[in-house]
Formats: structure tokens, sequence, C-alpha cells
């Protein structure tokens, strides 16, 4: 079960991603401030933290800094509200992994955390991963649905291996290209849409055992039966 450490000032909002990542499995340790932040940080083993950039006591970006100076590589989340690109690039130049900006949908903020958290060296030794009916084998790149084998080009089956990860939870057009094309902008030309179709009629069995559902205005969700 991946530990992970909050540092966020506001119950509100640390008890929200608490409960989101709960009810993902992961096991979650608040801290109120930043100084905080920093005891439990370099005295406790976490595999990720996020990191309200506002914090009373020491700011997001010190906490960074002091973690960095400390040999500490765990990947870091920074959230703030502060959402120009003079921010976001201050915040990941200070050593964060990535950076969300508030408000922010919970689906999303589970899915950035999780993708950091596969980077960890445990992480890249998983082979398999199963979602319903739907197994994806990471190490050779192939895929069953239902115990039959699908087909699938190399973009197909990177849209469907961050689906299988996100399984039941709404990840938005942004996260996807960010995490399966590597694009920080919506290169045009319907991308995402025509993958979707395609993977769409590839699921597409009797027994309707996985289904990609567009949720209008938010993005996809991969719900199982």
């Amino acid at each position: 079960m991946p530990r992970v450490l909050v540092i966020e000032d506001d119950r509100t909002v640390a008890h929200s991603i608490l409960s989101q990542l709960e009810k993902f499995g992961h096991s979650v340790v608040i801290a109120s401030d930043g100084e905080a932040g920093i005891v439990l940080a370099t005295s406790e083993y976490f595999d990720a933290i996020t990191l309200d950039r506002m914090l009373p006591k020491m700011d997001g970006l010190a906490v960074i800094t002091k973690l960095r100076e400390r040999s500490i590589s765990v990947p870091v989340l920074v959230i703030s509200a502060l959402s120009d690109v003079d921010e976001r690039i201050a915040g990941l130049r200070a050593g964060g992994d990535d950076y969300l900006v508030k408000p922010f949908s919970e689906g999303e903020m589970v899915a950035r955390l999780e993708a950091l958290l596969r980077r960890s060296p445990a992480a890249r030794r998983d082979v398999m991963l199963r979602a319903g009916a739907i197994e994806v084998n990471l190490l050779d790149r192939s895929v069953r649905l239902e115990g039959e084998v699908l087909r699938l080009p190399d973009m197909e089956f990177q849209l469907l291996e961050f689906l299988v990860r996100n399984a039941g939870r709404i990840v938005g057009r942004r996260i996807i290209f960010e995490q399966v094309w590597g694009y920080y902008f919506d290169p045009g030309a319907n991308l995402i849409n025509v993958h979707i179709a395609r993977l769409r009629k590839k699921l597409d069995t009797p027994s309707k055992s996985a289904t990609i559902v567009t949720i209008k205005g938010e993005g996809y969700r991969l719900d199982l039966a």
C-alpha cells in the first residue's frame, strides 16, 4: 500500500485528498504546515507527497528545497492556487515533479499522483495490470480481454494502459495528452477522439465487460461490468 504525505493547511482540502487517496488504496498522513511536513518527510518513509504551495511557517517551495538538499527524492505533486506559468516553472525548478492548479478535479489529482508513483523502482517491477476482464502485460505489451488477445498499435496500447490504471474514475483530456502523448497542449486533429473510438470497437464484446464512457465536459471513464 503506497504511503502518501499530504502537506496542506486547509482542512477541507486535506481531508478531500485523504478520502480520495484512501478510496484507491493509499495510506495517507497529513501535515498542516511546512515545518511539520519537513519533520515527517525526513523521519518517515513515503512513496509520494502532495504539497500545497502556500503554507504557514514554511512555504511549499522552501519545503521542496529542504527535501532535495537532504537528498530526499520522493516524488512531489505541488498543488497551488497560483496558476500563472512563472509559478509553475518555479515549482518545477525547485524540485517538484508535477504541478496541479486549484480548484482541481479529485480524479485528476489521483491520476497525477499515481503517475508519479509509477516512476518509482518498485512500481517498475510490476509487469501485469488487471482491471475486470482486461489484462495488460507491460513486458510484452500484449492485451487480453475475456481471455482473447487484442491487437493494439502502440498509442492505443498506451491509452488503454492509462485508462486501466485509472479504471472507474474520470480522466480529463488534458491529463491524457500529458500522460499518454507527452503533450502539454491540445494538438487538435481529434487525436483523442479517434483513438478512443478505435479502442471502443475493440472492447465491444457480447458481455460488454469494459466500456469507455464519455463524460461531457469532463473527459472519459473506463467502466467495468
